[in-house]
């Protein structure tokens, strides 16, 4: 099995890295992916700042993936989060699994993505009419974690 975490300031392209996970394995009938963007519910926002603490976000990311690993059949994982300054519909982030059926890829998908979302040490900020606060955690995406 093979785990990539990729954390980083710059822009990944999503079709390249779709296009080269898993490739060449014939071993894996099912690949799911999921892009998260910076979202402007408001239509006022002027951006997104996510800070992390180098090392220990990586670690926390390999130890999740790895978990993923240990509760579902799977040949590959990737996560890609990007930290920085983002705009408006600029890509966040990236989950894909491979495995040979498609259940266990798109659960274990799934429960990547609920950690990312609630659990992940990422720090936002939103700057909205020039006014900057931290985004705080919603009910729904804690109650998300609970079925896992």
């Amino acid at each position: 099995m093979a785990i990539r975490i990729l954390v980083q300031e710059a822009p990944f392209d999503f079709g390249a890295e779709a296009d080269g996970f898993a490739a060449g394995r014939t071993d894996l009938g099912a690949v799911v992916t999921f892009s998260g963007v910076v979202r402007d519910l408001s239509g006022s926002l002027d951006g997104m700042a996510i800070e992390h603490y180098p090392g220990m976000t990586e670690k926390a990311l390999d130890a999740i993936a790895r978990e993923a690993e240990a509760r579902w059949s799977l040949g590959e994982v990737l996560v890609i989060h990007r930290y920085g300054e983002m705009a408006a519909g600029e890509r966040i982030m990236m989950v894909a699994t491979a495995s040979a059926h498609r259940k266990d890829a798109f659960e274990s998908a799934q429960f990547l993505m609920d950690y990312l979302k609630s659990r992940a040490p990422f720090w936002k900020k939103e700057t909205a009419a020039g006014a900057r606060s931290w985004v705080t955690a919603r009910d729904e995406d804690e109650a998300a974690l609970k079925r896992w």
